[in-house]
C-alpha cells in the first residue's frame, strides 16, 4: 500500500489529510487520514532563542520547563517566572522568562555555542567535552526506586489505552509516570521520544510532584540522552519498551538510576 498525502497542520496535535490507498490490485480510492502533527518549535528565553525544534504543538509549556530542567538551563522550577506560548506563520515559540541567576547561564551556555556548526552533539567540539558534560552521580547516596517485572507490566499493559494521539495516528511516542507498583498517573505524546519524556518532566515540575518517588515508562528505546535527562530531573528509574544504548546503561549504572529495557509481554530486562 501506498500513501499520497496533502496535510495540513492543526492545533489540536494531529493533521487532517486526503489521501490515496493503492493496494492489491484495488481500485484506487481516496479517503480521509489523520496523522500527527509536526511543526517547528522555538524555545525562548528572556527574548534570546536558543533551540528550534520539530515537536507537536501540545503540552508546549510542559516542553519548554521539562527541557530546560533536563538540559539544566533551570536547575528549579522556582528559577521560572512566567511563560507563553506563541503561534505564528512560521511555527510555535515558547516564551519563558527565567531568574537572572538562571538567565546567566543560559548565556554561558550560548557563548558555548557560538561559531560552533551543527553535529549529533551540538555545541561539543571535543571527546574531552562531550564526557565532562555527562551528568553526574549527586552527592551522598541517591534514591533507589524499587519495582517488580508484574508492576512494570501493569504499567506498559496500560499505556496502550492512554496514548490517545498514537491511537489515532499511529505516529508518536509517549512518556508516563508510574508509581513503584505500577500505576500510571501522567502521561505526554510527541513525535519525538525526547520531547515526550521533557513534556512529562514539565509536567511533573509543573504539578509540584516529586520525581523521586516513581519511575519514567517510554515507549521507545533508551538512549544515553534519556537516561541523561532522568538524571538531570532527579527520576530514579526508566522502563523502556525497546533496548538501551551501552552508554545509557554505563551512565545509568554510574548515576544509581534503574534502567529496564525490553519491557513487554509480562518480562523486562534490568540493565542498572
Amino acid at each position: 500500500m501506498t500513501v499520497e498525502v496533502l496535510a495540513t497542520p492543526s492545533a489540536g496535535g494531529v493533521g487532517h489529510v486526503q489521501v490515496t490507498r493503492h493496494g492489491d490490485g484495488a481500485p484506487r480510492h481516496a479517503l480521509s487520514d489523520v496523522v500527527i502533527d509536526e511543526q517547528p518549535v522555538a524555545l525562548v528565553y528572556n527574548g534570546l532563542s536558543h533551540v528550534v525544534m520539530m515537536a507537536t504543538p501540545l503540552d508546549l509549556e510542559d516542553l519548554g520547563v521539562g527541557f530546560s530542567l533536563s538540559e539544566g538551563l533551570l536547575h528549579s522550577v522556582a528559577e521560572l517566572r512566567g511563560i507563553e506560548v506563541q503561534h505564528g506563520p512560521l511555527g510555535v515559540s515558547v516564551q519563558l522568562e527565567v531568574s537572572p541567576r538562571a538567565f546567566a547561564r543560559f548565556k554561558d551556555t550560548r557563548r558555548q555555542l557560538a561559531g560552533r556548526t551543527g553535529c549529533g552533539l551540538c555545541g561539543v567540539e571535543s571527546l574531552q567535552a562531550f564526557h565532562d558534560a555527562l551528568p553526574r552521580p549527586a552527592p551522598g547516596q541517591p534514591h533507589r526506586v524499587t519495582v517488580d517485572t508484574a508492576a512494570i507490566g501493569r504499567a506498559f499493559r496500560a499505556l496502550p489505552d492512554l496514548q490517545v494521539l498514537q491511537a489515532q495516528t499511529g505516529g508518536c511516542h509517549a512518556a508516563a509516570w508510574s508509581t513503584p507498583a505500577g500505576q500510571l498517573s501522567l502521561v505526554r505524546e510527541d513525535v519525538g521520544r525526547h520531547n515526550a519524556l521533557d513534556k512529562l518532566i514539565g509536567a511533573l515540575a509543573r504539578a509540584g510532584q516529586d520525581p523521586a518517588h516513581g519511575l519514567a515508562v517510554v515507549s521507545s528505546r533508551a538512549s544515553y540522552e534519556m537516561v541523561s535527562k532522568c538524571l538531570r530531573a532527579g527520576i530514579p528509574g526508566l522502563a523502556a519498551i525497546s533496548a538501551p544504548t551501552t552508554l545509557a546503561v554505563r551512565i545509568a549504572q554510574q548515576g544509581g538510576l534503574s534502567l529496564y529495557g525490553f519491557c513487554r509481554n509480562g518480562s523486562a530486562v534490568q540493565y542498572a
